[in-house]
């Protein structure tokens, strides 16, 4: 088990032993907060992959790799980012999602804060 260096030669690496034997690949993320270390390992008992890193540089690759992977593993094509954000489709007639929100808006009233109500003192 060697650490590549490089973190494109590692997503390449992943991506490809995943796609060569979806059946037989494990992906492992091992996380240490009180060394700041990040492993990601993945194998198909076969070949065994690793990356390590102090760095939180990387924690926007490796969200966009887990991504990526669970996407394969689910056998589902990525969507697109504003259908995600919820943004609605500029083809779509704007009184069609007016009324497909899922938000209901409620009625105004006093504002609850998150001030508590001190309990009256008991009487002797």
């Amino acid at each position: 088990m060697v650490y590549i260096v490089s973190w494109q030669e590692y997503q390449e690496a992943a991506e490809n032993l995943y796609a060569k034997s979806p059946n037989k690949a494990r992906y492992c993320v091992k996380w240490r907060s009180s060394e700041g270390k990040l492993v990601l390992k993945i194998t198909d008992d076969t070949t065994c992959i690793k990356f390590k890193t102090y760095s939180s540089i990387f924690l926007n690759r490796f969200e966009a790799l887990n991504l990526s992977l669970m996407q394969k593993m689910q056998n589902k094509r990525p969507t697109p980012i504003a259908h995600v954000l919820g943004t609605p489709d500029i083809t779509k007639d704007a009184d069609q999602t007016r009324s497909s929100s899922p938000f209901i808006p409620q009625p105004a009233g006093p504002a609850t804060g998150g001030v508590k109500k001190k309990k009256p003192k008991k009487k002797k």
